[in-house]
């Protein structure tokens, strides 16, 4: 250990140690952090015996990274309730006026209020009033997109998408990405993954990019794409990693592949019975009584509308 933090205060080029002169401030691998250097052309110069150990130590890195279980999803917590928000979805709901996720739960509640107390219909959550023209929409919008909001960015690139303007689909969600979007990533990830998005054919490079990147941020199903294409790739110890993290973070389908790994005999039972109980403890967190009524609410008892 002291020998590798020596190692840190010399240029592992020259030799050189970084004294506190202001002439001699040694710079870290940009890819493993493990070494410094005192200029660049001492970087240049140290990179063939340097490099097989730095793409060992930068995948180590990543891989630290890709398989720590995140602490939730990437969509957080709802911002009213402040319970987590379900992946499923259909159950949460973005406000065009301030752009933030709300559980349909609270938004059906605060409409069963207005209603109640016959008051102007306004966002949950920003106050503004919710019933706004085309044209009111499309400028609280627009001012959302010019302010790099990444939920706008993203609702922009889906809607391209949706279009079939496949283009302009991945400029703002590759802007939505960069901003540290999660399910930009993702996004991105399955179209450069599927070449019917992409007009010079498949990316698996910047797919897998992207869906790990997302992964990372705590989004189950590009984790569950990852282990899919791991499956493909014969690596079943790296796949199962992605499935049960996946799982713990209540994403079904990836359960269902922790228990074919299980009748088969690639997963544990201690295994498999962590990943059913976080799984089934990931859905329990993000029920309450007013998402439940939601539920409900879908066969038909939905509140009447105000007249």
């Amino acid at each position: 250990e002291e020998a590798a933090d020596m190692m840190m205060c010399r240029c592992a080029s020259c030799g050189v140690a970084e004294d506190g002169n202001i002439n001699i401030k040694l710079k870290k691998c940009n890819a493993c952090h493990s070494v410094r250097y005192c200029s660049v052309e001492c970087q240049k110069e140290h990179r063939p015996q340097h490099k097989a150990e730095c793409k060992k130590r930068a995948a180590d890195m990543r891989d630290e990274s890709l398989f720590k279980q995140p602490e939730s999803s990437h969509l957080g917590d709802c911002q009213i309730c402040c319970l987590p928000l379900s992946i499923d979805h259909k159950k949460t709901s973005l406000s065009a006026c301030c752009t933030n996720m709300i559980c349909n739960g609270c938004l059906m509640f605060n409409l069963i209020r207005e209603r109640k107390e016959k008051l102007e219909p306004k966002c949950v959550f920003c106050r503004k009033k919710s019933f706004l023209t085309g044209k009111e929409s499309e400028l609280l919008f627009n001012k959302r997109i010019e302010a790099n909001d990444p939920n706008a960015l993203r609702k922009m690139g889906t809607i391209y998408g949706a279009q079939g303007n496949f283009a302009k689909s991945m400029e703002f969600l590759t802007k939505a990405a960069k901003l540290g979007d999660a399910e930009s990533h993702y996004q991105l990830g399955m179209m450069y993954g599927n070449r019917l998005h992409l007009s010079a054919g498949k990316d698996m490079k910047k797919a897998r990019y992207h869906l790990e990147e997302a992964a990372i941020a705590g989004h189950p199903e590009a984790r569950l794409q990852l282990g899919i294409v791991e499956v493909e790739n014969k690596r079943m110890d790296r796949a199962v990693k992605h499935f049960i993290i996946a799982a713990s973070s209540g994403e079904t389908e990836s359960m269902k592949m922790v228990k074919k790994g299980y009748e088969s005999g690639g997963v544990s039972k201690e295994e498999f019975a962590t990943a059913l109980r976080a799984h089934q403890a990931a859905i329990e967190a993000t029920k309450s009584p007013q998402r439940d009524e939601w539920e409900k609410s879908r066969q038909g008892n939905v509140p009447s509308k105000r007249k």
